[in-house]
């Protein structure tokens, strides 16, 4: 199981590379080769210069740590004891302060993480069971916004008779929000009995979950030339028609393909505002992932690559069982779980990504 003493394990020897790295700057930039080359010399000072924060506060660290054994020490003679647990105490929280301000120094953080998001549940395979998996999977993020405050808006949906969804999709809006649900992407998998099982068969059924950082306009421009705009009355349950004025939107964008349609808003001004806002999303994620597969191995920085395809989270609900694949941690509350209580996974699985990053690190 991943925890802090493993991140810090990385960290220290990521730390001693770049104490070695910055010692050897330092004699180059007294080094005759250097002095009489001044753009070899620009060089070394702008390296040096931002490996020297970090240096002071890994110089920072090894003192608390030197002091830290210097109290334990302490602790054996009973005059001092008091003295020095009340040393340790402050020592420890220091310590605690330092690290944090180093991982976060060593690991660069991700432009996206304070973003919106648009999220994408779709019913896979198992037919009715996975569209009401997929509302299943709904409520859980729903409860998690509510946990956490955070604002949540449907832009469309597509429900079923029977309660469930075929594909719904919905923004979620305030601060960090696409650094804690970044990791949701992929596939999701339920294993249980459905209700309309008379013999008690278990059934494995999926649904799909994307997770998309919001694009704003000036991020990501788009033509008009390139949309396609089609209006149509929007259809409930089965197909029936819900409203009487053609409402719903339609978007093509010609150059990629890609079609959104959005129905739940009476408006059609809104519906096709939401629908924009999709396709904004869709092109940067799109956008992204081609410089993804450019970068070849950078890809594999990260807990998951995000795929769709990628079966990340197993729902077993005979053995009250949730499994995350890519981090090979269980919790055995399913229905907390569903009821958005998250934050188990979501920690581990950051704590998983920041290793890998710092591995990843030259």
């Amino acid at each position: 199981m991943i925890d802090v003493a493993v991140i810090f394990l990385f960290m220290i020897d990521k730390l001693e590379t770049i104490k070695k790295e910055y010692q050897e700057l330092e004699k180059k930039l007294t080094s005759p080769s250097s002095v009489s080359d001044s753009q070899k010399l620009q060089e070394i000072s702008k390296r040096r210069n931002e490996l020297e924060p970090i240096i002071n506060l890994y110089e920072k660290l090894l003192k608390i740590k030197a002091d830290i054994k210097e109290a334990e020490k302490m602790k054996n003679n009973p005059e001092m004891k008091d003295f020095a647990e009340e040393e340790l105490d402050k020592l420890n929280k220091q310590e605690q302060k330092i690290t944090k301000e180093l991982e976060i120094a060593l690991i660069p953080s991700d432009p996206l993480d304070k973003k919106n998001v648009i999220m994408e549940i779709r019913a896979g395979a198992g037919g009715d069971e996975a569209a009401l998996f997929a509302a299943d999977l709904f409520r859980m993020y729903s409860h998690f916004a509510e946990k956490n405050k955070w604002k949540i808006d449907i832009m469309n949906s597509n429900k079923l008779g029977i309660g469930g969804f075929k594909e719904i999709i919905f923004s979620i809006s305030d601060s960090n929000v696409y650094k804690k649900l970044k990791y949701e992407s992929g596939v999701h998998r339920v294993q249980r009995v459905p209700e309309t099982e008379s013999s008690g068969r278990i059934h494995t059924s999926t649904a799909t979950v994307a997770v998309l950082p919001e694009a704003e306009e000036i991020e990501l421009e788009i033509d008009p030339k390139d949309l396609r705009i089609d209006v149509f009355r929007s259809s409930g349950p089965g197909g029936q028609s819900v409203n009487t004025t053609d409402s719903a939107v339609r978007i093509t964008h010609k150059p990629t393909g890609l079609v959104v349609s959005c129905q739940d808003e009476k408006s059609q001004l809104k519906n096709k505002e939401k629908a924009l806002k999709i396709l904004r999303s869709r092109l940067l994620a799109q956008k992204q992932e081609e410089e993804i597969k450019k970068l070849g191995d950078e890809r594999k920085i990260q807990i998951g690559t995000g795929d769709r395809s990628e079966k990340i989270r197993t729902y077993n609900f005979p053995q009250n069982r949730v499994t995350d694949h890519r981090i090979g941690y269980s919790s055995h509350n399913i229905e907390s779980v569903l009821e958005g209580n998250l934050n188990e996974f979501i920690t581990k699985l950051e704590a998983a990504d920041q290793i890998k990053k710092l591995q990843s690190l030259k």
